[in-house]
């Protein structure tokens, strides 16, 4: 079955040109949800990027603004490669944490006629549209200033603004990726030489606002298309196997194209847990109107470092690490991603303004009480012993964090987790919540918790003293 692609085509008059020498401008929006994009960036009605528009051989300068140190260069938006993935920082520029956007400037060279300029991004969140004001010049007015900065109106030093785009969902998932093209119903938008982008940021909830702007192109007409080539090309033979859930309901691919030797362990040992657990993670943690993603992808990358990574739908596993713990820890750790995929707690910050943020210790020992006390509690994995006991506080993260939600499951609240999800995904949660589920504050639970395992560890060794 293929993937499901959503469209969002919008065809909108922006402006008109001076002396009526032009038709309407036309802004054409494509968008992907983050469960439906490809690293081909097909749109129905945007054309996929290329590798041999003007904009390729142009100079592209940051006028104003800082790019973010984690992604990639300038020269990353006209290098004819784009991403293969939704959260590829080094394959995308985009402007530093907490800055409102910046201006990017484009010299073509000389006056060419240009037929589209087209846009392209890609984020699993709120760094995936675009917003942003395009205008055109040649140079040849007088005052005319190449670079203005913020808080100059490029309209009173030469420039002509051509269109405005504002690609923000009114409502759903903002990520996925997006494709936007600017043309004119008369065949051509003008003869320009500079070209200058005007970039806002998103959303300012949180200092990640700023789009990942993979690629813009600046079309001739007639000009010969060559499309753009994946910024890392896939290794070998493509390894795709499509796990459907549910009958069906749910579809995760599991990637090894780049791992062909974990390929048998995927399909024999992989396939079935994912079978199994993504339908049940779903049921774990609902929340009211909630619908969990119903494609998700699982890919082993052959040069990532650590262990994994979730990023919207999209969860990565490092291979190295894998190889060594396929008799191990290996699927565990994939039950833990796909618990971050199905809580999905990015959206609070798209559907509530008021959204607060859900501690990291609560998001993480979620997971890791899914994975180790309901999944695989025979291995005890989770446990708090003599050895780690020091280091045992109810926020540590990860596994201790998990047999803290564990212990007030079995000593307080049954649903504690599935009240804690549902706060966390509407971003409502509060450390109120702990009073009223428990009668006591989360302190107070740690307290509880702790003075527990320390009397059980003394109990145990007493008994081995005995023994």
């Amino acid at each position: 079955m293929k993937p499901y692609r959503t469209l969002i085509a919008e065809i909108a008059v922006v402006l008109m040109f001076a002396a009526g020498s032009h038709a309407e401008i036309k802004i054409v929006v494509g968008h992907h949800r983050n469960q439906d994009a490809a690293a081909d960036f097909k749109f129905a009605n945007v054309p996929s990027p290329s590798q041999s528009d003007a904009a390729a051989k142009a100079a592209f300068t940051i006028v104003d603004g800082q790019r973010d140190s984690n992604g990639g260069d300038v020269d990353k938006l006209h290098d004819g490669k784009i991403p293969t993935e939704d959260d590829q920082p080094a394959e995308n520029l985009f402007f530093s944490q907490g800055a409102d956007g910046g201006r990017i400037l484009i010299d073509l060279g000389g006056i060419i006629v240009i037929k589209q300029v087209n846009t392209y991004s890609w984020h699993p969140d709120t760094r995936g549209p675009q917003v942003y004001t395009l205008y055109v010049g040649n140079g040849d007015v007088n005052g005319f200033n190449p670079q203005p900065k913020k808080g100059t109106d490029p309209q009173t030093c030469g420039w002509r603004r051509l269109a405005q785009i504002d690609t923000r969902p009114k409502e759903g998932e903002n990520g996925g990726q997006y494709g936007v093209s600017i043309s004119d119903s008369g065949g051509a938008l003008g003869k320009f030489r500079y070209l200058l982008f005007d970039i806002s940021r998103t959303e300012a909830a949180d200092p990640f606002g700023n789009t990942f702007y993979s690629e813009i192109d600046v079309v001739e007409p007639n000009a010969p298309v060559v499309a753009a080539a994946p910024a890392i090309p896939p290794r070998g033979e493509l390894r795709e196997e499509v796990v459907e859930a549910e009958d069906g309901k749910y579809q995760i691919t599991i990637d090894t194209t780049e791992t062909p030797d974990l390929t048998d362990w995927a399909h024999k040992d992989l396939t079935p847990v994912v079978r199994e657990w993504y339908p049940k993670l779903v049921k774990m943690l609902p929340s009211e109107g909630y619908e969990a993603p119903k494609r998700v992808s699982v890919t082993f990358s052959a040069s990532m470092q650590g262990v994994a990574a979730t990023g919207g739908t999209r969860v990565r596993c490092a291979a190295a690490w894998f190889r060594q713990n396929l008799q191990g820890e290996a699927k565990g750790a994939v039950v833990h991603e796909l618990t971050h995929v199905v809580q999905n707690y990015g959206m609070a910050r798209r559907t509530n303004p008021n959204a607060t943020r859900t501690p990291g210790w609560i998001v993480e020992g979620i997971c890791d009480y899914i994975r180790w006390f309901l999944y695989e509690p025979q291995t005890h994995g989770a446990d708090i012993t003599a050895r780690n006991i020091a280091r045992a506080r109810y926020d540590a993260n990860y596994r201790i964090s998990g047999n803290f939600l564990n212990w007030v499951t079995a000593t307080y609240d049954k649903d504690i987790v599935r009240k804690l999800n549902a706060a966390a995904r509407e971003g409502k949660y509060s450390e109120d919540l702990w009073k009223t589920a428990t009668g006591h504050t989360v302190q107070e639970l740690g307290d509880e918790w702790k003075a527990s395992l320390e009397k059980k560890i003394a109990a145990e060794a007493t008994k081995q003293r005995e023994e």
